[in-house]
């Protein structure tokens, strides 16, 4: 039977020829989705037509409206009808008797129906009034009547929905919320509902609304697939179940698979959870461009000037090398060129997570379109940009689903594709996949002062359970992928094997905790096999805790932290027997024995810049091989303060320390005195590098007193407005004494930051130590620096001493 015989026999039987030919409809097999929605509604308009024809016979000025889902003609298998009876507000008992006439009938049938009877004048006053009213009223569709009402009360609606925008734009903002709120996210939820969750229909609808104001629009690539995935799986919900229910229920899901022919019921899921993150990733989008908009109505430009107040509109301020900040979103800068820049996603995505700001959808699609492949492996610098990103805490959540959702994450590492949206069949776990993995990875953010080598860290808590889109023990998997990805980024062999372990055994710490008896010495040997030294155990302590946290509250305790710490401690005795040996120090090379008899002979400090470049490993040098950043070597004559001002000059020029050492070189025989040497790797923060002439001019005024740096440095972060970007975890500064039989080793793991090395060095030459050798190292966000420290004399530091220095210097950072 074709769909006019369909309508045919509804016209001929009434309710009952209605009724057959909508089951009839409902149980094509041949029919379903968006073609099925709009038959039955055509139905439904077809049966409606005809009863208000019987019941309006010599009635005048009243029509037959549909509004909200049946409007948009989305009639799904048990959803009510929302009607209105419009009329002139002429003959009122006429118009009673033909609304009893439509309703009656619905009723009788078993329908849901939502209704109502009022003049234009009223439906306006009302929609006015109550913000549901008026989005249902924005998809109003004539069905039966006087169709010149219909179209007046459409485009009076329109009109004041456009002139009532900038008030009820954020009414609708705040009630998507507290929606959102009471429902959760959609992507996440093992039994969502489909229509209130957030990323669900009612936020599509949202979208629609927003871009009929004109106010503002939404991506709309792929936003009406996302909208018909979701209708279509609460159409076969409803078949399913029989009941006008919006809730994927997990008893459910299997046969809402099979109605719609996947195979099975995580398949499902994956579908709804792509669809939904589709729709709140346009919504994020959208309400970001109707706040800007509205900021931008409510100060306007001439009067922003009068006031002197903010930046005038569309000021651009450098966050790093191609990447600025403009109108609250970070942008590519005008001089930036993505097709010869491939680090210059994860390098605009870290600026971004840093400052807390969102990537402008403009740049991420601009940067998706033209942007070519890293190499592989990658060079040094996106890998320190990826563990920038992972290390900002909160604020990376929002710029990785940026980049994820214009198909970047997946280019940038192809083994995400397997973990994307897929659920977790487990109670305790919170979120999908892919989701735990970067929550994780911004948990662990929160120890990276505890560990030796966050950037691992960092990395580690990205592919932990990278294997569970394979077969068999995610674990194993996940180790084999992890080398990989490790591998593919630019770790060296020794960094890959320890994620790699890390991955391997991220469960190892928990399980063990919980499930072993600690008191048995097998027990405590076996973990100290499988994690094999005191740096990986200090990693995986780290990661079981950001691990367990991530995945939700029932899966970490203080039982269970003071479970793993007691088995952490056990494991680092047996570890603790094969320490290696303290390392001798490098023979300086030639170049460097040069700058040193030079410093020594001049008595003012000697520098070299030089470019560094290495080719990929296992490949020969190109003839156009890729700066890795630029070697600094400075000579010094040993005296006080050389640190704090070598330091001090660096930042004022705007000049990244990536790596430092700092060592005493005593010279030949025949040479009197010592000299410091200084081998650095530094990168400009963004444009060129200065002429080193110029940076030995001002480190000779630091060295002598005349260059006043903490003034420069105070002045210049005054001019700056801070950002709110991430709350970085205070810093932690250590004593390690059995690190060097030599000198006292100070630690500080703080979050990197112009000035910084600067900081501590001033606040080490307050304390009146000196710096014996220092081994900076910058890890993403992240700064761990090593002074080795001595007295006046020469010696350690005593005990007592030595907590002190790190006392103070622990509060000078954190002031």
């Amino acid at each position: 039977m074709t769909g006019t015989d369909v309508q045919k026999e509804a016209e001929d039987s009434g309710p009952s020829g209605y009724a057959a030919a909508r089951l009839r409809l409902l149980t094509e097999e041949t029919r379903s989705g968006p073609p099925r929605r709009a038959a039955l509604a055509d139905l439904t308009d077809e049966w409606l037509t005809g009863l208000f024809a019987a019941g309006a016979e010599g009635l005048r000025g009243a029509s037959l409206v549909a509004v909200g889902g049946y409007g948009r003609g989305e009639l799904s298998p048990r959803s009510d009808l929302d009607l209105l009876l419009l009329h002139d507000g002429g003959d009122t008992k006429a118009v009673a008797a033909l609304a009893d006439r439509l309703w009656y009938p619905v009723w009788d049938l078993g329908l849901d129906l939502d209704h109502s009877v009022r003049t234009p004048a009223e439906a306006r006053k009302t929609a006015g009034e109550d913000l549901k009213v008026q989005l249902g009223l924005l998809d109003a569709r004539h069905i039966a009547g006087d169709l010149g009402l219909t179209a007046s009360l459409r485009t009076a609606v329109l009109a004041d929905w456009r002139n009532q925008a900038p008030k009820r734009l954020p009414e609708l903002q705040e009630l998507c919320a507290e929606r959102a709120e009471r429902q959760g996210e959609l992507q996440y939820l093992l039994e969502p509902d489909l229509k209130e969750a957030r990323g669900g229909l009612r936020d599509a609808t949202a979208l629609r609304a927003v871009a009929a104001s004109w106010l503002a629009d939404a991506p709309r690539e792929g936003l009406a697939d996302a909208r018909r995935r979701l209708l279509d799986v609460r159409d076969a919900l409803h078949l399913a179940t029989g009941r006008a229910t919006d809730r994927l229920a997990l008893q459910e899901q299997d046969q809402v698979a099979a109605e719609l022919g996947l195979l099975d019921a995580d398949t499902l899921l994956r579908q709804v959870y792509e669809a939904a993150r589709l729709v709140s990733y346009a919504s994020d989008v959208t309400w970001r461009e109707v706040g800007r908009v509205l900021r931008s109505r409510a100060v306007r430009p001439r009067l922003r000037a009068m006031l002197g107040g903010g930046k005038p509109a569309g000021e651009r301020s450098p966050l790093a090398e191609g990447v600025v900040e403009q109108d609250g979103e970070v942008v590519l800068a005008r001089a930036a060129r993505p097709e010869r820049d491939p680090v210059l996603p994860l390098r605009a995505a870290a600026a971004a997570a840093q400052a807390g700001l969102p990537l402008s959808l403009h740049a991420v699609r601009r940067l998706a379109a033209t942007v070519r492949p890293l190499p592989t492996p990658w060079p040094a610098e996106a890998r320190e940009q990826l563990v920038t990103l992972l290390g900002s805490g909160r604020p990376t959540i929002e710029v990785w689903e940026a980049l994820e959702a214009e198909g970047l994450i997946t280019r940038l590492l192809p083994d995400w594709e397997r973990v994307r949206c897929r659920p977790q069949r487990n109670a305790v776990h919170l979120w999908t996949v892919d989701r735990h993995l970067i929550e994780t990875a911004v948990r662990a953010s929160e120890f990276t002062r505890r560990v030796s080598r966050p950037d691992l860290l960092l990395v580690a808590a990205l592919l932990h359970d990278i294997g569970k889109g394979w077969p068999g023990d995610h674990s194993v998997a996940g180790e084999i992928i992890a080398k990989d990805v490790a591998a593919r980024i630019g770790f060296d062999r020794h960094d890959v094997t320890v994620v790699a372990t890390l991955v391997r055994h991220h469960l190892l710490l928990i399980d063990t905790a919980t499930r072993r008896d600690l008191e048995d010495p097998a027990t405590v040997r076996s973990v100290a096999e499988a994690v094999g030294s005191q740096g990986t155990l200090e990693l995986l302590h780290a990661l079981t805790e950001a691990d367990a946290l991530a995945t939700g509250p029932a899966a970490w305790s203080s039982w269970r932290g003071s479970l793993v710490a007691d088995l952490v401690k056990r494991v680092s005795a047996v570890l603790a027997g094969d320490a290696p040996d303290e390392p001798e120090e490098a023979a300086p090379t030639a170049e460097q024995e040069r700058l040193a008899l030079e410093a020594a002979a001049t008595g003012s400090p000697v520098l070299s810049l030089r470019a560094q470049t290495e080719p990929p490993a296992g490949q020969e040098p190109s003839g156009d091989p890729e700066p890795l950043g630029v070697e600094l070597l400075i000579a010094v004559p040993d005296q006080p303060g050389v640190l704090p001002a070598v330091a001090g000059v660096l930042a004022m020029h705007r000049l990244t320390v990536r790596t430092a050492e700092l060592r005493s070189l005593y010279l030949p025989d025949g040479v009197d005195g010592s000299v410091l040497l200084l081998d650095w790797r530094v990168a400009a923060e963004y444009g060129s590098l200065p002429q080193a002439a110029r940076l030995r001019s001002d480190l000779v005024r630091a060295l002598d007193g005349s260059l006043d740096i903490a003034g420069r440095l105070a002045e210049r972060d005054a001019a700056y407005p801070r950002r709110r970007g991430v709350v970085a975890p205070a810093a932690r500064v250590s004593v390690h004494p059995a690190a060097s039989r030599l000198a006292t080793v100070i630690e500080v793991r703080s979050q990197d930051a112009p000035g910084l090395l600067f900081r501590i060095g001033r606040a080490l030459e307050d304390a009146s130590v000196q710096v014996r050798s220092a081994h900076v190292s910058t890890l993403g966000a992240n700064a761990v620096d090593a002074f080795y420290v001595t007295g006046p004399e020469g010696a350690p530091l005593p005990g007592d001493e030595a907590a002190s220095v790190a006392r103070k210097l622990e509060e000078t950072l954190r002031g």
